[in-house]
Protein backbone atom coordinates (compact mmCIF):
# COMPACT_ATOMS: atom_id res chain seq x y z
CA UNK A 1 0.00 0.00 0.00
CA UNK A 2 1.20 3.14 -1.25
CA UNK A 3 1.73 6.09 2.22
CA UNK A 4 2.97 8.48 0.40
CA UNK A 5 1.10 11.68 1.12
CA UNK A 6 2.03 13.51 -1.96
CA UNK A 7 1.18 11.45 -4.92
CA UNK A 8 2.76 11.22 -8.37
CA UNK A 9 1.30 12.61 -11.01
CA UNK A 10 0.55 8.86 -12.39
CA UNK A 11 -2.17 8.34 -9.24
CA UNK A 12 -4.03 11.46 -9.20
CA UNK A 13 -7.30 11.52 -10.29
CA UNK A 14 -7.84 12.49 -14.49
CA UNK A 15 -9.68 15.59 -13.47
CA UNK A 16 -6.51 16.91 -11.47
CA UNK A 17 -4.23 16.08 -14.44
CA UNK A 18 -6.36 18.00 -16.17
CA UNK A 19 -6.61 21.07 -14.23
CA UNK A 20 -2.68 21.21 -13.23
CA UNK A 21 -2.03 21.14 -17.34
CA UNK A 22 -4.28 23.69 -18.15
CA UNK A 23 -2.84 25.56 -15.11
CA UNK A 24 0.75 25.29 -16.47
CA UNK A 25 -0.32 26.20 -20.03
CA UNK A 26 -1.98 29.10 -19.22
CA UNK A 27 1.05 30.36 -17.02
CA UNK A 28 3.24 29.51 -19.45
CA UNK A 29 1.42 31.51 -21.73
CA UNK A 30 1.10 34.64 -19.90
CA UNK A 31 5.34 34.16 -18.90
CA UNK A 32 5.91 34.70 -22.10
CA UNK A 33 4.10 37.21 -22.92
CA UNK A 34 5.67 38.91 -19.69
CA UNK A 35 9.33 38.30 -20.78
CA UNK A 36 8.08 40.16 -24.35
CA UNK A 37 6.97 42.77 -21.91
CA UNK A 38 10.55 43.08 -20.73
CA UNK A 39 12.33 43.11 -23.98
CA UNK A 40 10.12 45.23 -25.69
CA UNK A 41 10.25 47.98 -22.51
CA UNK A 42 14.01 47.87 -22.12
CA UNK A 43 15.78 46.32 -25.13
CA UNK A 44 17.36 49.01 -27.45
CA UNK A 45 18.03 51.92 -24.99
CA UNK A 46 21.78 51.90 -25.76
CA UNK A 47 21.16 50.98 -29.06
CA UNK A 48 21.56 47.89 -30.01
CA UNK A 49 18.09 46.09 -30.77
CA UNK A 50 18.97 43.13 -27.82
CA UNK A 51 18.30 42.75 -24.65
CA UNK A 52 21.85 44.11 -22.81
CA UNK A 53 23.30 44.90 -19.06
CA UNK A 54 23.53 48.23 -20.40
CA UNK A 55 19.96 48.45 -21.08
CA UNK A 56 19.27 47.64 -17.81
CA UNK A 57 21.79 50.21 -16.54
CA UNK A 58 20.02 53.16 -18.30
CA UNK A 59 16.57 51.99 -17.09
CA UNK A 60 17.09 52.02 -13.62
CA UNK A 61 20.14 54.27 -13.29
CA UNK A 62 19.45 56.79 -16.50
CA UNK A 63 21.55 57.03 -19.18
CA UNK A 64 23.24 60.18 -17.78
CA UNK A 65 23.53 61.27 -21.14
CA UNK A 66 20.35 61.53 -22.65
CA UNK A 67 17.54 63.53 -21.37
CA UNK A 68 14.39 61.70 -20.26
CA UNK A 69 12.52 61.90 -23.54
CA UNK A 70 15.50 61.00 -25.39
CA UNK A 71 15.61 57.68 -23.11
CA UNK A 72 12.09 56.69 -23.72
CA UNK A 73 12.38 57.59 -27.55
CA UNK A 74 15.12 55.15 -27.90
CA UNK A 75 13.60 52.48 -25.02
CA UNK A 76 9.61 52.08 -24.02
CA UNK A 77 8.09 54.63 -26.82
CA UNK A 78 10.85 53.68 -29.49
CA UNK A 79 8.09 51.76 -31.55
CA UNK A 80 5.55 54.60 -30.68
CA UNK A 81 7.07 57.32 -33.27
CA UNK A 82 8.26 57.04 -37.02
CA UNK A 83 12.00 57.34 -37.30
CA UNK A 84 11.64 60.92 -38.63
CA UNK A 85 9.36 61.97 -36.09
CA UNK A 86 11.79 60.88 -33.31
CA UNK A 87 14.72 62.16 -34.93
CA UNK A 88 12.96 65.91 -35.08
CA UNK A 89 11.78 65.58 -31.33
CA UNK A 90 15.66 64.61 -30.46
CA UNK A 91 16.60 67.11 -32.89
CA UNK A 92 14.24 69.54 -30.75
CA UNK A 93 15.59 68.93 -27.26
CA UNK A 94 19.05 68.75 -28.55
CA UNK A 95 18.76 72.62 -29.69
CA UNK A 96 17.69 73.68 -27.07
CA UNK A 97 13.89 72.85 -26.54
CA UNK A 98 13.38 76.10 -27.65
CA UNK A 99 9.17 77.21 -27.34
CA UNK A 100 9.17 78.57 -30.28
CA UNK A 101 9.82 75.13 -32.32
CA UNK A 102 7.45 73.54 -29.97
CA UNK A 103 4.56 75.10 -31.40
CA UNK A 104 5.52 75.07 -34.64
CA UNK A 105 6.77 71.13 -34.71
CA UNK A 106 6.57 69.34 -31.74
CA UNK A 107 3.11 70.29 -30.54
CA UNK A 108 1.57 68.71 -33.47
CA UNK A 109 3.73 65.35 -32.89
CA UNK A 110 2.77 64.86 -29.65
CA UNK A 111 -0.66 65.48 -30.58
CA UNK A 112 -1.31 63.14 -32.58
CA UNK A 113 1.26 60.44 -31.06
CA UNK A 114 1.80 61.18 -27.55
CA UNK A 115 -1.45 62.52 -25.84
CA UNK A 116 -3.73 60.01 -26.25
CA UNK A 117 -1.68 58.01 -23.42
CA UNK A 118 0.00 61.29 -21.73
CA UNK A 119 -2.71 63.36 -21.21
CA UNK A 120 -2.35 63.44 -17.38
CA UNK A 121 -5.05 60.73 -16.67
CA UNK A 122 -2.74 58.76 -15.26
CA UNK A 123 -0.48 59.70 -12.66
CA UNK A 124 2.12 56.72 -13.63
CA UNK A 125 3.17 58.28 -17.00
CA UNK A 126 4.65 61.61 -17.73
CA UNK A 127 1.79 63.97 -18.32
CA UNK A 128 2.81 65.36 -21.83
CA UNK A 129 -0.07 68.18 -22.80
CA UNK A 130 1.37 71.67 -23.40
CA UNK A 131 5.17 73.00 -23.16
CA UNK A 132 5.24 73.24 -19.95
CA UNK A 133 4.91 69.25 -19.42
CA UNK A 134 6.80 68.58 -22.42
CA UNK A 135 9.93 70.36 -20.79
CA UNK A 136 9.82 68.34 -17.56
CA UNK A 137 11.02 65.53 -19.63
CA UNK A 138 13.73 67.49 -21.16
CA UNK A 139 15.86 66.81 -18.16
CA UNK A 140 18.59 64.63 -17.59
CA UNK A 141 18.05 60.80 -17.41
CA UNK A 142 18.08 59.41 -13.72
CA UNK A 143 16.30 56.00 -14.44
CA UNK A 144 13.20 55.10 -12.30
CA UNK A 145 12.69 56.97 -9.76
CA UNK A 146 12.10 55.64 -5.93
CA UNK A 147 8.36 55.39 -5.77
CA UNK A 148 8.24 54.12 -9.20
CA UNK A 149 10.76 51.27 -8.30
CA UNK A 150 8.14 51.17 -5.33
CA UNK A 151 4.90 50.76 -7.27
CA UNK A 152 6.60 47.99 -9.57
CA UNK A 153 8.69 46.25 -6.66
CA UNK A 154 5.32 45.31 -4.88
CA UNK A 155 3.33 44.24 -8.05
CA UNK A 156 6.11 41.81 -8.51
CA UNK A 157 6.78 40.14 -5.25
CA UNK A 158 3.10 39.73 -5.08
CA UNK A 159 2.27 38.41 -8.33
CA UNK A 160 5.42 36.30 -9.12
CA UNK A 161 5.46 34.97 -5.89
CA UNK A 162 1.78 33.49 -6.43
CA UNK A 163 2.83 32.14 -9.87
CA UNK A 164 5.98 30.17 -8.35
CA UNK A 165 3.59 29.06 -5.06
CA UNK A 166 1.36 27.62 -7.78
CA UNK A 167 3.93 25.91 -10.39
CA UNK A 168 5.65 24.86 -7.96
CA UNK A 169 3.02 22.87 -6.51
CA UNK A 170 2.21 21.12 -8.96
CA UNK A 171 5.79 19.84 -9.78
CA UNK A 172 6.25 19.18 -6.12
CA UNK A 173 4.25 15.41 -7.29
CA UNK A 174 7.37 15.10 -9.75
CA UNK A 175 9.74 12.37 -9.14
CA UNK A 176 13.84 13.18 -9.75
CA UNK A 177 16.47 11.43 -7.91
CA UNK A 178 18.61 12.66 -6.15
CA UNK A 179 15.40 13.95 -4.53
CA UNK A 180 17.12 17.48 -3.03
CA UNK A 181 17.29 18.67 -6.42
CA UNK A 182 13.59 19.15 -6.88
CA UNK A 183 14.07 21.39 -3.62
CA UNK A 184 16.69 23.25 -5.12
CA UNK A 185 14.63 24.29 -8.54
CA UNK A 186 11.70 25.08 -6.43
CA UNK A 187 13.86 27.21 -4.17
CA UNK A 188 15.65 29.01 -6.58
CA UNK A 189 13.04 31.20 -8.17
CA UNK A 190 11.81 32.39 -4.53
CA UNK A 191 15.45 33.84 -4.17
CA UNK A 192 16.23 35.59 -7.39
CA UNK A 193 13.02 37.30 -7.31
CA UNK A 194 14.35 38.92 -4.11
CA UNK A 195 17.68 39.41 -5.37
CA UNK A 196 16.62 40.89 -8.85
CA UNK A 197 13.86 43.36 -7.02
CA UNK A 198 16.68 44.56 -4.67
CA UNK A 199 19.12 45.22 -7.25
CA UNK A 200 16.90 47.46 -9.22
CA UNK A 201 17.65 49.86 -6.41
CA UNK A 202 21.84 49.08 -5.87
CA UNK A 203 21.88 49.29 -9.40
CA UNK A 204 20.70 53.59 -8.79
CA UNK A 205 23.68 53.42 -6.07
CA UNK A 206 26.19 50.97 -8.51
CA UNK A 207 25.40 50.03 -11.68
CA UNK A 208 27.43 46.92 -12.07
CA UNK A 209 24.62 45.48 -10.15
CA UNK A 210 22.42 45.41 -13.32
CA UNK A 211 24.28 41.99 -13.65
CA UNK A 212 22.56 40.92 -10.65
CA UNK A 213 19.40 41.38 -12.42
CA UNK A 214 19.98 40.08 -15.37
CA UNK A 215 20.98 36.49 -14.06
CA UNK A 216 18.20 36.59 -11.30
CA UNK A 217 15.88 36.93 -14.58
CA UNK A 218 17.91 34.19 -16.14
CA UNK A 219 17.64 31.70 -13.39
CA UNK A 220 14.16 31.99 -12.88
CA UNK A 221 13.53 31.19 -16.31
CA UNK A 222 15.46 28.22 -16.18
CA UNK A 223 13.31 26.68 -13.21
CA UNK A 224 10.12 27.82 -14.29
CA UNK A 225 11.18 26.11 -17.80
CA UNK A 226 12.52 22.94 -15.74
CA UNK A 227 9.14 23.00 -13.87
CA UNK A 228 6.65 23.28 -16.75
CA UNK A 229 8.20 20.64 -18.60
CA UNK A 230 9.18 17.82 -15.88
CA UNK A 231 5.71 18.22 -15.02
CA UNK A 232 3.87 18.25 -18.77
CA UNK A 233 6.67 15.51 -19.42
CA UNK A 234 5.63 13.18 -16.18
CA UNK A 235 2.06 14.04 -16.13
CA UNK A 236 1.03 12.79 -19.31
CA UNK A 237 4.22 10.87 -21.25
CA UNK A 238 6.67 9.19 -18.50
CA UNK A 239 6.04 5.29 -18.66
CA UNK A 240 8.22 4.32 -16.00
CA UNK A 241 7.18 2.28 -12.97
CA UNK A 242 8.30 4.22 -9.99
CA UNK A 243 8.97 3.02 -6.27
CA UNK A 244 7.75 6.45 -4.55
CA UNK A 245 8.29 6.81 -0.67
CA UNK A 246 8.04 9.77 1.73
CA UNK A 247 11.70 9.85 1.64
CA UNK A 248 12.27 10.55 -1.84
CA UNK A 249 9.27 12.97 -2.97
CA UNK A 250 8.20 14.79 -0.19
CA UNK A 251 10.07 18.02 0.10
Amino acid sequence: MNTNPWLHYSLLPPAMRVAYTLTLVVLGIGYMFAMLHVFGSHAGRDGNPMLSVDDLIIAYSGSKQDTRMEAAIKGPMAAMLPQEEAAMITAWVRGGATRQQYDAEIDKVMENRCIRCHDGSNPHIPNLVGYAKAMEMVQLDTGMTIFTLIRVSHIHLFGITFIFFIVSIIFSHAHMNPPWVKSVVVAIPFLAIIADIASWYLTKIYAPFAWIVLISGAMMGVCFAIEWVVSIYQMWFYKGALELNVEEDVI
